[in-house]
This record gives C-alpha cells, sequence and structure tokens, in this order.
C-alpha cells in the first residue's frame, strides 16, 4: 500500500491522500470518491488501485474533511466544503484522462463535479473519460433523509440542530441540520444532467440506503448517448462481495481501455 499524503485544501483542512499504480498519465488512470461516513481505505478503493498497479495506471483517491485519515470534524461537512474538496483534489492532484468513481455520496459528487467543471474549468472537464456510479445517493440530503424522516426527527433536527441516525455498519452517525440545508443548493435530479462521457451505474436490488428506483431516477436524469444501469440480483449498498468487486474492476477497466483506444 503506498503511503498517505496529504495536501491542503481550499479553506486549510489538511486532505490525506494515496496515488496508486503508475505515473504513466498517457494511460487513462482512476479518480476514487467514497461515501458517506467512509473512507479511502475500503475494500472498493483497494480494488481498483490493485487493478491501477495491474494495468500500470494511476489511481487517486483521497478522503473528505471529517472522514478517515483527514482533518476536520465529520459535524462540520457539507455538501459544498466537500465539492471543493473534490474539485480542489481533481483539478490539482489527480491529473490526465480519469474514470471518476463514486459510491453513494461520491456518486452524487461525482455528478456535481462533472457539472462544476463543465461551468467552470472545461479543458479540465474533458478530462473525464467516463462516470462509474455504484449506488448513486444523488440528491441524499432531500430525497434519502429529509423527505423521509418522520416528525419526529424533523423536529429533533429544529431544535437540536443535528440527529444521531443509527447505521447498519457501525455507531450511529450525525445528521446536521446544516447538511439538509446546505444540499438543497446542490440538488441535480430535476434539472438532470448532460454528459459526454459514457456512465455506468451500478445498483444493489437490495441494497435498503439507497433503493434501486432512486438509481433509476439517477438513470433517467443524466442526459447522454451511452448511458447504462446495471441491477445487480442480490446486491447490497456495499457491493462489495467478489463478484461485486470484479464486476467493479470490469467496467472501470473497459472504459480506461476505451479512452485508451483499446477495442475489445
Amino acid at each position: 500500500m503506498t503511503d498517505i499524503k496529504y495536501e491542503t485544501a481550499p479553506d486549510g483542512t489538511e486532505l490525506a491522500y494515496r496515488e496508486d499504480g503508475g505515473e504513466d498519465l498517457g494511460r487513462c488512470g482512476i479518480f476514487w470518491l467514497g461515501g458517506f461516513k467512509s473512507d479511502m481505505e475500503g475494500s472498493k478503493a483497494e480494488a481498483l488501485a490493485a487493478l491501477a498497479r495491474d494495468t500500470r495506471r494511476s489511481a487517486f483517491r483521497f478522503d473528505y474533511s471529517g472522514h478517515g485519515s483527514s482533518g476536520g470534524f465529520f459535524v462540520d461537512g457539507t455538501i459544498s466544503a466537500w465539492l471543493e474538496q473534490t474539485y480542489h483534489m481533481f483539478t490539482r492532484k489527480a491529473l490526465g484522462r480519469r474514470i471518476i468513481v463514486g459510491s453513494s455520496m461520491g456518486g452524487w459528487l461525482a455528478m456535481l463535479l462533472y457539472r462544476e467543471l463543465q461551468l467552470k474549468n472545461p479543458r479540465a472537464a474533458r478530462r473525464i473519460a467516463g462516470l462509474v456510479l455504484l449506488a448513486p445517493a444523488a440528491d441524499m440530503t432531500a430525497d434519502l433523509m429529509w423527505d423521509s424522516f418522520p416528525d419526529s426527527v424533523k423536529e429533533e433536527l429544529a431544535e437540536k440542530g443535528v440527529w444521531m441516525r443509527p447505521s447498519l455498519y457501525g455507531e450511529p452517525y450525525a445528521i446536521t441540520a446544516r447538511l439538509i440545508t446546505d444540499g438543497e443548493k446542490h440538488l441535480i435530479l430535476n434539472d438532470g444532467l448532460e454528459v459526454d462521457c459514457p456512465v455506468r451505474i451500478l445498483q444493489g436490488d437490495v441494497d435498503p440506503d439507497v433503493p434501486a428506483p432512486h438509481a433509476v431516477k439517477v438513470f433517467n436524469a443524466i442526459a447522454g448517448g451511452d448511458v447504462t444501469l446495471t441491477l445487480i440480483k442480490g446486491g447490497d449498498h456495499r457491493l462489495s462481495t467478489p463478484g461485486n468487486l470484479a464486476l467493479l474492476r470490469e467496467t472501470v477497466l473497459r472504459l480506461a481501455e476505451r479512452a485508451d483506444g483499446i477495442t475489445v
């Protein structure tokens, strides 16, 4: 495993990152975006790091503020802050053509990054050779959080500013009123997203956190000539079984080779 390095984000936060694989920017690389309350050491990120090493291409991963080895506090995090950090890392550290791979919240950030680059930095946007979205939690602060919260939770958020949400994967984690309010500025499904690169959505059919119908909403919101949705029988939110990881590697590699001009 490569050593952890640190980059100072525009807001002053020290962001931890790893670079795996080769340094040949002639080959299309990988840019990983993890999920809400996850870190860059998970099985999917490691599978892509191994893919990069096996195929002599670059893979970049980092922890958002308040996540993993990065500085900051999770309760201070917002979509705005994490998007700014993602934009910074992509434009300053992850050079060359890249397949953007986003899991859960990372799928939303991948879509927002694409839109942001199209508006502010078209040259950098052209480096995106494909999007791979795993159980994409686009608009999660509204569709998957606020809209589904019972009145008791909404009242607690209004009174205390935070609610400790139970998790299937460990200790409860904080959902803040600030996160919900800030997320409204980044809703993307109603307006949709026009893309010029291939998009691959991988979704488990028994995902309790990002239900399959939500992935269909994301699929319908993306306008492009090469967008596919793969529904994985028995797949949960993590999509981390050996079969799931093999599918992820294959999906990313095919897009990377396509960007390299390799036909299969």
